[in-house]
């Protein structure tokens, strides 16, 4: 799989891409093809982005393997956003801040999978650290469907550090554990932060140690812990009910 940081592959993910009015340098569109594919290369051609018409054989090996489903576009790389630009996000829908805290989850499919949930929840942001996590790759891109292109992704250096600076915020920031409480008993309404952890070690000491609370999700069958994309879309789902309940 290809995880160039300048590439975007799949007709989903470019259409979004270039209705979100992100800077796309070329567009590649495989010979032949049809349907929607028709349609971004007409959206592009409308922004004055290059088209280029490319053999099969020829995108096969710029995707590295990747489904770009006769679709390339070539961007500039992903550009971070900052902690401010998630809470002018939430001050412009006159809604409490909804974040979503990823402590060193590597794989970027689940990246992809959870910042996807996390744009159709509502969440405003979504932050990752620097080191030992998963960046925004194509890979990611492909695996939000777009939501890249619309939900902001604060990288930083300091997780637990950055988990003060919400709480000082007035952000109420909870840990996703095995020992918490269930998380459909807990008040997760207000100013909300939710922090996943890697699927293997899970949420590191330190961070868990700040968080203003834990909350679990009940383990009822054989298998005894969930995929870390499944585990936060039940959480985010569960502030997003108690949030349209009032």
């Amino acid at each position: 799989m290809n995880d160039r940081n300048d590439m975007i592959i799949g007709r989903n993910p470019v259409m979004e891409a270039l209705k979100s009015g992100r800077e796309i340098a070329k567009l590649q569109v495989q010979k032949g093809a049809s349907g929607s594919a028709r349609q971004i290369e007409a959206m592009a051609k409308k922004r004055g982005i290059p088209v280029y018409i490319e053999d099969k054989a020829s995108m096969d090996r710029r995707a590295g393997g990747g489904s770009h489903q006769g679709v390339i576009a070539y961007v500039s790389a992903y550009r971070y956003a900052a902690l401010d630009d998630v809470f002018r996000l939430a001050e412009s829908r006159k809604e409490d801040p909804f974040i979503i805290i990823l402590d060193e989850i590597e794989d970027p499919h689940n990246l992809g999978a959870v910042m996807r949930t996390a744009e159709c929840a509502g969440a405003h942001g979504v932050i990752v650290p620097k080191r030992r996590a998963s960046g925004m790759t194509e890979t990611v891109a492909k695996a939000s469907a777009g939501a890249v292109e619309y939900l902001p992704c604060v990288r930083v250096t300091n997780v637990a550090r950055t988990v003060e600076d919400l709480q000082k915020r007035g952000v109420w920031v909870y840990a996703c554990d095995m020992d918490g409480e269930t998380y459909y008993r807990r008040d997760l309404k207000g100013p909300c932060a939710l922090v996943i952890g890697n699927e293997g070690s899970g949420i590191s000491r330190l961070v868990k140690e700040k968080c203003d609370g834990t909350v679990s999700i009940p383990m009822v069958g054989r298998i005894s812990s969930l995929n870390a994309s499944n585990a936060a879309a039940i959480l985010m789902y569960e502030v997003r009910k108690q949030r349209d309940e009032g």
